[in-house]
C-alpha cells in the first residue's frame, strides 16, 4: 500500500521552450522558480520588484510598468536614514528618496521591456491578505517595519481581487497579445495571519485562479499549492521554520513543473545539462592526471556542442581556467 496521494498536473497547451523568454512575479516562490528556470539557461527577469504577496499591489506595479507610470509619490518611506517604497519589498532601498525613485523607474521600466518580449509570465499569489495605510488610504505591499497602528490588515474581497486581475489580464493582452500567463498559488503558509485566515486566503486566491484560466484562453494554472499541502504532507519536505518548502520539495515541484510544462527539446536539454552542472562539480581525486586532464576536454567539447544553443561562456571560461593551471604546474614541474 502507497502511503502518498501523488498529483500529476495536466499537460499544457502550450510549452515554454529553451529560447522563452519569462518573467517571474510574485511570492517568494515565484524567485524560486524563476531562479530555477536561469540555472537552465532560460532567459528570465526574476521578481524584478522583489517579493509580492497580494494581488492588489502586484497588479498595482505591472499596470505601473506597461503603462509607464512613475511609481506613487504618496507611498516613500524613510527609516533609520534609508528610503523605502510601500509598494516595493524592502530589498530595494536607497539612501535619499531621489537615488530610490531612480532604482523604481529603472525596475518598472526593465520590466515593460521583458514583458514587453516575453512568451511567459509566471505569477505567483501568495497571500489575499492586505495592510491598508491609514495615512494615504492605500493598499501597500510591504510594510518595512513600521508600527502596525499605521495599518489596517484585512482579507481582501473576492470580487474586487478578480477584478483587479482580470483587468491586468486584458492590460497585459493589449501590451503583448502572445505572452501566456501561468498562475500558481504558494504553497507557503502565512502562519502569521492564523492558520485559519491563510486558509481562506489561499481557497479566495484558488478560485480566482480558476476562474481565470476558464475565461482567459492565454492563462494557464500549475498546481504548486496542491502538490506541496497534498502531495509533499509531511514535515521533511520543510524547512526548520515548518513553513517555507525546502530544496526537497523546491526540486521535487520544479519537475512536475518541468513534466507538464516544459517542452521535449527542454526537457531533453535539462537532463544534458544536469550532467554537466555535475561534471562542473566534480573535484577529482587526482587532479593533474592524465584522466583528469581528458576529463575537462570532455567536458570543454560538450559546452562547445551546446553553445549554438545557449550561453555557456561563463562555463567555458572556468573550465579553461582549470586547463590552463594544469598546463602551468606542468610546465613550472619540467
Amino acid at each position: 500500500m502507497e502511503f502518498r496521494t501523488e498529483i500529476t498536473p495536466e499537460q499544457l497547451p502550450a510549452k515554454i521552450q529553451l529560447k522563452s523568454n519569462v518573467v517571474t512575479i510574485g511570492s517568494c516562490f515565484a524567485e524560486v522558480m524563476g531562479s530555477q528556470l536561469a540555472d537552465y539557461k532560460l532567459t528570465v527577469l526574476s521578481n524584478p520588484f522583489g517579493t509580492l504577496f497580494n494581488p492588489v499591489s502586484i497588479t498595482k506595479l505591472i499596470l505601473a510598468a506597461i503603462n509607464g507610470k512613475d511609481p506613487d509619490p504618496d507611498l516613500y518611506v524613510e527609516r533609520d536614514g534609508l528610503w523605502f517604497h510601500y509598494d516595493f519589498h524592502s530589498s530595494l532601498w536607497a539612501h535619499s528618496r531621489e537615488a530610490l525613485t531612480q532604482l523604481l523607474k529603472e525596475r518598472l521600466t526593465q520590466t515593460a521591456n521583458a514583458l514587453h518580449q516575453a512568451d511567459w509570465l509566471v505569477l505567483t499569489l501568495g497571500t489575499a491578505v492586505v495592510y491598508r495605510h491609514h495615512e494615504t488610504n492605500k493598499v501597500v505591499a510591504n510594510c518595512h517595519k513600521m508600527p502596525g497602528k499605521l495599518f489596517d490588515k484585512y482579507l481582501y474581497g473576492y470580487e474586487h481581487s478578480l477584478e483587479l486581475l482580470t483587468t491586468l489580464l486584458r492590460s497585459l493582452k493589449r501590451f503583448n497579445p502572445s505572452l501566456k500567463i501561468l498562475l500558481t498559488v504558494s504553497p507557503v503558509r502565512h502562519t502569521k495571519d492564523t492558520l485559519p485566515m491563510n486558509q481562506a486566503s489561499k481557497s479566495l486566491l484558488r478560485m480566482i485562479s480558476h476562474e481565470l484560466t476558464v475565461w482567459h484562453e492565454q492563462v494557464h494554472y500549475f498546481p504548486s499549492y496542491e502538490i506541496m499541502v497534498d502531495d509533499l504532507r509531511d514535515y521533511r519536505f520543510y524547512e526548520a521554520d515548518l513553513i517555507h518548502p525546502n530544496a526537497i520539495a523546491q526540486q521535487y515541484i520544479f519537475e512536475k513543473f518541468a513534466d507538464c510544462v516544459f517542452d521535449t527539446e527542454l526537457r531533453a536539454f535539462i537532463s544534458e545539462w544536469d550532467g554537466i552542472r555535475r561534471a562542473m562539480a566534480h573535484r577529482p581525486f587526482h587532479a593533474g592526471s592524465e584522466s583528469h586532464q581528458q576529463f575537462l576536454q570532455n567536458l570543454l567539447k560538450k559546452l562547445e556542442r551546446l553553445s549554438p544553443k545557449i550561453n555557456v561562456e561563463k562555463e567555458r571560461e572556468e573550465v579553461q581556467k582549470q586547463v590552463l593551471a594544469l598546463t602551468s604546474i606542468e610546465s613550472n614541474a619540467n
